[in-house]
């Protein structure tokens, strides 16, 4: 029997990527997401391909939400072993006078929904006696940048977790690790171009290139860069990887 695989934001991007790389292994793969219609798009593509998946719509900012997904995840495919943490959100504002409002959404989308829904499945991996938790984290988990406080906070707080969690449950054969993107293109980048061209009255061309310089190889990274990422630290030649945030950033950051 394939190993079940839970992963949130699944309708699109990176966790659309990381679904199809794992059902291409034979994983079964339960897509959550609030945007019903994105998710069962992407699970009845994997189908179509041969794969197995199945869409459950989720709030991950929402316990009992988390908790009926999760429900209805594993009476579709059994017990979860496999937790991807990709769900997240992007803003920025300047500290001084800063929405409150956008602070806690950031830090309920980007760091409370990683803690929410590790707490769902990670029992049903100590049952299993074996689990691997990958969140998708950012290099704002590594360093700060002008203008994203709420979202450097709740990806720094995603790291601290990450560790946390892999200390407290490695006695159960879990490993917990982070991967830290940089900018990845992907619709929630497409939203950052849009942003930065609206406020600055620079063309959407000439924004995307400058987040494109972010990075020493001038472009940037790709969904699936990250799912090749995910997909190794879930086979068992990484069990003796845990606690880590591993960088797909082209560079930009160097620790």
């Amino acid at each position: 029997m394939s190993r079940v695989a839970f992963i949130t934001g699944g309708g699109r991007g990176i966790g659309q990527a990381i679904a199809i790389a794992f059902a291409d292994v034979g994983l079964r793969v339960a897509l959550a997401a609030r945007t019903e219609s994105e998710i069962r798009r992407a699970a009845d593509a994997i189908r179509a391909q041969g794969g197995q998946a199945v869409a459950v719509p989720c709030d991950v900012t929402q316990p009992a939400s988390i908790a009926a997904a999760v429900a209805e995840a594993q009476r579709a495919f059994g017990p979860i072993t496999i937790l991807v943490n990709n769900a997240g959100a992007a803003g920025s504002h300047k500290f001084l006078g800063h929405d409150d409002a956008l602070w806690h959404r950031l830090i309920d989308v980007n760091l409370n929904s990683v803690y929410y829904v590790s707490k769902a499945v990670a029992p049903m991996m100590v049952e299993a006696g074996w689990g691997r938790i990958v969140n998708i984290a950012s290099t704002a988990s590594k360093v700060g940048s002008r203008y994203i406080a709420a979202y450097t906070a709740a990806k720094h707080g995603v790291l601290g977790l990450t560790r946390a969690l892999a200390v407290e449950l490695v006695g159960y054969h879990i490993t917990v690790n982070a991967i830290c993107p940089g900018y990845v293109d992907t619709p929630m980048t497409d939203a950052s171009v849009a942003n930065i061209a609206t406020r600055t009255k620079m063309p959407e061309a000439e924004a995307r290139a400058m987040l494109e310089k972010i990075s020493p190889q001038n472009r940037l990274i790709t969904p699936e860069e990250v799912a090749a990422v995910a997909l190794m630290l879930i086979g068992e030649e990484a069990r003796g990887i845990t606690g880590q945030a591993i960088n797909v950033d082209g560079g930009s950051v160097m620790f």
